[in-house]
């Protein structure tokens, strides 16, 4: 019948139809715009480009330029009052349910003066996708209708919808807001789940913004990165160029002198050097305690993790208020978490010059092992191996 559209489709065919249809736009998202266009992590095939541009001119009407931009200074100002969607200036409300809004109020010429440079800006960008860009919208709602019928329209919405909610308003909001963070970056990201299927890998929010410029979000082996399976399927095909990932941990045994080597390892991985340190220090210190503490004080180790290994830009005053009272508590930890600080400060010298940050991380490693304290002399003694993978390490 007419209503059932051309394909005439069940009801359970129309939803899988929803489905894959609402993923290729996630995908165009994640691997396209994001991946490829914001951060220039991976190169793309320039069929599979102008398919991804063409697909999200139908489906949101979105322009790379206007995205790529949006996206950058969200990067360059998160989580201050410049920053165009930061739940922490703005709210976790006006985020989750304005996220179009804010996208739309963002597009100012200057931001996309400043950070929008390197996007496309051919013949069919300017003179089609820019200057209609309710055009394509329009044609999709045509097809759906064609295809699906009656339903079709619901089928539209939808399509329309999935991205102003699920980018704008969860990635964007929810992601610097609630769930679990692998790495203290400066900025309030967390990864909402770890598998990140749904919204093509978007959802390891955290990972991403600790390394920016990688290609892929998953970091750790549980976690699950759909987009990232996609970028390695073209790039079998020769259709994607992977060109940064997040850099690893290289180690030598029989390396023990702290040189130029040895501190940009620790610098290139601060992240995950800070990550080891709370699991490999602070948590068998914690757990010892916490399980010799009375239930008043088991309360206060609860969040003593988390406390311990916050950004200080991100806690509030009444975790302040916490800490203090936390290592007021144990004099452990407090030296755990002052020795932690000292090992940040080294990184955070930008006018140190290479042999003062040597000097720095030796000192800091010395007064480490003579702690006396087996799990943070353990930590140090590790630090002496790290080195730059062989390709980078200075002769």
């Amino acid at each position: 019948m007419w209503y059932n559209g051309l394909l005439d489709l069940s009801w359970w065919q129309v939803i899988l139809a929803v489905l894959l249809l609402t993923h290729i736009t996630i995908v165009s998202v994640t691997v396209y715009l994001h991946r490829h266009s914001a951060h220039r992590a991976l190169d793309l095939h320039p069929a599979v480009s102008h398919f991804f541009r063409f697909w999200l001119w139908m489906t949101t009407g979105m322009q790379t330029r206007d995205w790529t931009a949006i996206h950058r200074k969200h990067h360059a100002k998160c989580e201050t009052e410049e920053d165009p969607h930061s739940p922490v200036t703005r709210g976790l409300n006006t985020v989750m349910w304005q996220g179009a809004e804010l996208y739309r109020a963002g597009k100012t010429p200057e931001t996309l003066e400043k950070y929008g440079k390197g996007t496309p800006e051919d013949w069919i960008e300017k003179n089609l996708y820019r200057r209609y860009e309710l055009l394509g919208i329009a044609i999709m709602f045509v097809i759906d209708v064609l295809l699906f019928g009656a339903i079709g329209i619901t089928v539209w919405a939808i399509q329309m919808l999935w991205i102003p909610f699920f980018a704008a308003g969860v990635i964007n909001g929810l992601g610097h807001h609630s769930g679990y963070r692998n790495y203290e970056c400066p900025d309030a990201s967390t990864n909402i789940l770890p598998w990140g299927i749904l919204i093509g890998g978007e959802e390891l929010h955290n990972n991403h913004h600790t390394y920016p410029s990688s290609a892929k979000l998953s970091n750790k082996w549980w976690e699950f990165d759909i987009g990232w399976m996609y970028i390695r399927l073209l790039s079998l095909m020769g259709l994607a160029q992977v060109k940064r990932l997040p850099p690893t941990i290289y180690t030598l045994d029989s390396k023990q002198d702290i040189d130029r080597d040895t501190v940009m390892a620790i610098i290139n991985n601060r992240f995950q050097v800070m990550a080891r340190y709370s699991d490999q220090v602070i948590h068998p210190l914690l757990q010892q305690v916490r399980g010799e503490a009375d239930k008043q004080h088991k309360r206060l180790y609860r969040k003593a993790k988390r406390l311990l290994n916050r950004n200080n830009a991100l806690i509030t005053q009444k975790e302040e208020q916490s800490l203090a009272n936390l290592l007021e508590e144990n004099a452990m930890l407090k030296t755990l978490y002052e020795k932690r600080m000292e090992l940040q400060a080294i990184w955070q010298r930008r006018a140190s010059t290479n042999d003062e940050i040597i000097h720095a991380l030796h000192d800091w490693i010395h007064k480490a092992e003579e702690s006396g304290i087996q799990m943070l002399s353990e930590f140090a003694q590790n630090l002496r191996h790290y080195t730059l993978p062989p390709t980078h390490r200075t002769a």
